[in-house]
């Protein structure tokens, strides 16, 4: 059943070459160190040192009435985008990453290096940081929208197009990756939104954690609210990118699984309890898997 699986990765690879390969000599001609940092600011927004932090804060925000529309609609978008793509895409159709598959190709691996080497440890298809930004920003988006901030309200889906076009630029996504992560991200955004707006309807809305503040003026809750929030998301996103910056390079853990005629190039987890190490080698979460018998 796996061999089967396998080739709706092979077929995405084979049917979207031309369009790939096309995108990436585009972002390819644009590399510079200054342009990596960009795309290293820009990955953040989807990256799982940023997301799961936004949970925490979304589930925070549900129990203040206020704020409850943005809390429910971010924390039900990021769950339906993670089953979506890391539950049942993912494992289903099997991508490998372009930094694996198209090692021979001089071009792309120039660029990959070039871009700072960075890689992941699963598989490729659909882009999760693209799912992950274009969930969170159509969920504000139409949160914005709702409440007449029409001009706020773009500036998340500028930010989600900014992570999509890194997962190309840094070379660790084929462009098709990300065009799936887009779909999925619009769908489980808007699914989201509208899952959020059922709940306002139910009992649940008529909890309200403010009230608990109720000594403080109105004024200054409302200031110091979003005072709160905003140091918050920035340092979590600082949280996230900071680290980013040095990483890739060549002395990055790679998977230690290697044949005749295939090295993986995919991080490896490396002192995780989840993952331990196989007769004293790291592997990436594929090999790992195949090599343990967890996924049989």
């Amino acid at each position: 059943m796996s061999l089967i699986l396998l080739t709706l990765g092979d077929t995405l690879d084979r049917v979207f070459y031309s369009f790939d390969m096309w995108v990436f000599n585009i972002f390819g001609s644009i590399q510079s160190s200054f342009m990596t940092v960009v795309a290293k600011f820009f990955t953040t927004f989807g990256d799982e040192a940023f997301m799961v932090p936004i949970v925490v804060v979304s589930i925070v925000l549900c129990f203040f009435k206020k704020t409850r529309k943005y809390g429910f609609t971010l924390l039900f978008s990021i769950i339906i985008g993670s089953l979506i793509t890391n539950v049942i895409a993912k494992p289903a159709i099997l991508r490998i990453r372009p930094y694996n598959t198209l090692q021979s190709n001089s071009a792309y691996w120039s660029w990959y290096i070039g871009a700072g080497a960075l890689s992941e440890s699963d598989y490729s298809f659909p882009s999760g940081h693209t799912t992950g930004a274009v969930e969170m920003a159509v969920a504000m988006f139409l949160c914005l929208r709702s409440d007449g901030k029409k001009k706020i309200a773009w500036v998340f889906p500028v930010l989600a197009f900014g992570t999509m076009c890194s997962r190309i630029y840094l070379m660790v996504h084929y462009p098709s990756d990300v065009v799936g992560g887009l779909i999925v991200g619009i769908i489980a955004g808007s699914l989201g939104y509208l899952l959020a707006k059922l709940v306002m309807k139910t009992p649940v809305d008529k909890v309200d954690a403010e009230k608990l503040f109720k000594k403080v003026d109105e004024k200054k809750r409302n200031k110091i609210g979003t005072a709160v929030i905003t140091v918050a998301v920035l340092g979590i996103f600082l949280y996230a990118f900071i680290p980013s910056l040095s990483e890739g390079g060549t002395d990055v853990q790679r998977c230690a699984y290697a044949t005749d005629s295939f090295t993986c190039y995919n991080k490896a987890k490396v002192d995780d309890e989840d993952y331990p190490a196989i007769d004293g080698k790291n592997y990436c979460k594929i090999h790992w898997k195949e090599l343990s018998g967890a996924d049989k």
